[in-house]
């Protein structure tokens, strides 16, 4: 009868199927033996180490390549699209902060509120408005306008007989020479009136290049006139464009002290336009109505610009929530790629797991072969897509002429949800070759 008291065999093989023991001999049944002090043989257990399962990994990506690169793919699109997607974000979000910083950050507009406060002021806003402001540190050009109400009584055309009904719809403004230059225009012909034009109440007009195809003028060289109402002005320049106040390109412009002069002042009230140089918008805005009336600055609502942080944050924001959704199911395509040909790949390499099994791989080590499979590509095609993501906003950038913007943290996080993605895409695949019975493998 077998003694009680002696210590029972495990029958489990030695790591990577049956290497020859460092201390013991090899016994009959293939496994490796080792030496007890009371001279009793074990059988060593199996061990399936991280560098096994990677070096397995390795080598059933590499016995595929083409099913590999295939598989891949998917996380190669969703990685490319993350990161694209937030690098052009960044980009896109950094240039219109540029802009903004050039244009926006340097126009304050200030209203004419006299009338909430008082109906004995016609018009809040100095004759020498535009010399008061202009005296600010950090101004470069500043004027007042308004729109002049034209309708029956003063119809627009270039001729003095002219259909009234198209005259009534044509915008009529009275504006500053400071405020003309502070809209930044591009002349197509001809000049900008001055402060001599409106110191001696010249009655000239500038029109904008939408306004002058509409009343038929196309060249300054016969001197043309519009009329408004009955009265003529000379047309002395064109502008083709201005960086603000883009209504000026259907208007009819008119010195303000000429508009003044004729039809008095402003009913519905009136602006001022001014342009500051880089960083000095905030400052004029504080102290520009107590400029202009230092006695009643109650008048005047500044409105300086927003602040550029929080729009380029609003853009960001907005951007990056539509496309980070892009990629989320750019993502879950991959991850869904990588399930089902791995699922496959299972069912294709029943014979290999029921003969690793029937040699002494656990369940878990045959789970953590599939597993590191896909966690393998799902890390390859995230350093793939990292790159490929890279070039594409530096290659968008540079046709754009932009300056490209790539946060490090995408960079480093994006080969990293590769790999998170190749796992999890892995998980029920794994878990289905581990269930595998070696018996009804080796039969197939």
């Amino acid at each position: 009868m077998r003694d009680r008291k002696a210590p029972r065999r495990r029958s489990r093989l030695p790591r990577r199927l049956l290497p020859a023991s460092r201390s013991g001999g090899q016994g009959q049944d293939g496994g490796a033996h080792e030496g007890s002090r009371d001279g009793t043989d074990h059988i060593r257990p199996t061990r399936f180490s991280w560098r096994d399962a990677l070096s397995e990994a390795t080598l059933g990506v590499l016995q595929r390549p083409t099913r590999a690169v295939l598989t891949a793919l998917g996380t190669v699109l969703g990685v490319g699209s993350f990161v694209a997607v937030l690098g052009l974000t960044a980009t896109a979000a950094s240039q219109i902060d540029n802009r903004f910083t050039m244009l926006a950050a340097t126009e304050v507009t200030v209203h004419d509120v006299a009338r909430d406060h008082t109906e004995f002021v016609p018009l809040a806003f100095p004759d020498d408005a535009a010399h008061r402001v202009e005296s600010l540190n950090g101004v470069e050009h500043a004027g007042v306008l308004w729109t002049v109400p034209t309708g029956d009584e003063r119809p627009v055309s270039s001729s003095p007989v002219a259909d009234t009904a198209v005259g009534r719809q044509i915008q009529v403004v009275a504006a500053s020479s400071g405020a003309v230059r502070a809209a930044e225009p591009e002349l197509r012909q001809g000049v900008l009136f001055n402060r001599w034009h409106d110191a001696t109440e010249q009655r000239v007009a500038l029109l904008g290049v939408s306004m002058a195809d509409r009343l038929g003028i196309s060249t300054l060289d016969t001197r043309p006139a519009v009329f408004i109402g009955d009265e003529a002005f000379t047309v002395i320049g064109i502008v083709g464009d201005v960086r603000r106040r883009a209504d000026l390109l259907m208007s009819v412009i008119v010195p303000r002290s000429t508009a003044q002069e004729l039809w008095g002042p402003p009913k519905d009230g009136a602006d001022m336009l001014i342009s500051t140089r880089l960083g000095a918008a905030q400052q004029v805005a504080r102290e520009a109505p107590f400029a202009l009336r230092p006695d009643h600055p109650e008048y005047f609502e500044s409105i300086p610009p927003p602040d550029p942080k929080g729009l380029r944050g609003g853009v960001s924001d907005d951007l990056g929530q539509l496309f980070l959704l892009l990629a989320t199911v750019s993502l879950f395509i991959g991850a869904v790629g990588i399930a089902n040909t791995t699922l496959v790949a299972v069912m294709e390499r029943t014979g290999e797991i029921g003969l690793r099994r029937a040699l002494g791989a656990r369940s878990r080590h045959v789970l953590t072969q599939f597993l590191t499979e896909s966690a393998v590509l799902g890390t390859l095609g995230g350093l793939i897509g990292t790159s490929l993501g890279v070039l594409t906003v530096v290659g968008v950038a540079m046709a754009r002429d932009w300056t490209p913007v790539v946060q490090p943290t995408t960079v480093f996080a994006a080969p990293l949800i590769g790999l998170v993605t190749g796992a999890l895409a892995g998980l029920y695949p794994a878990w289905r070759a581990a269930r595998i019975q070696p018996v009804a493998a080796l039969r197939r």
